[in-house]
């Protein structure tokens, strides 16, 4: 598994993580700390279809606000409601 997604990742030019459960959540953690450390400059997007990820993001933000996730490391993660809004980014 983890094999895959390192070639998946290698091969990307961007990360997007559509509505889903919880095999989607730990993808999108994974690129978001793979980008916390260095590891990709790629971005990263949620696709925000109908406020899905409305909970996530105000979680994040607070986690931010609290300090355990850094300013910077707090916009890896861009959001929009549609994919031509999110392609903007």
């Amino acid at each position: 598994m983890h094999e895959r997604k390192a070639e998946m990742a290698r091969q990307a030019d961007a990360f997007i993580a559509l509505p889903g459960g919880y095999g989607t959540l730990e993808e999108l953690l994974e690129v978001i700390t793979w980008a916390q450390l260095g590891i990709h400059q790629k971005p990263v997007g949620l696709l925000n279809v109908n406020g899905y990820y409305n909970s996530l993001l105000t979680f994040m933000d607070m986690a931010v606000s609290e300090e355990f996730i850094s300013q910077k490391a707090g916009h890896i993660i861009v959001s929009a409601p549609t994919a031509r809004s999110l392609s903007s980014f």
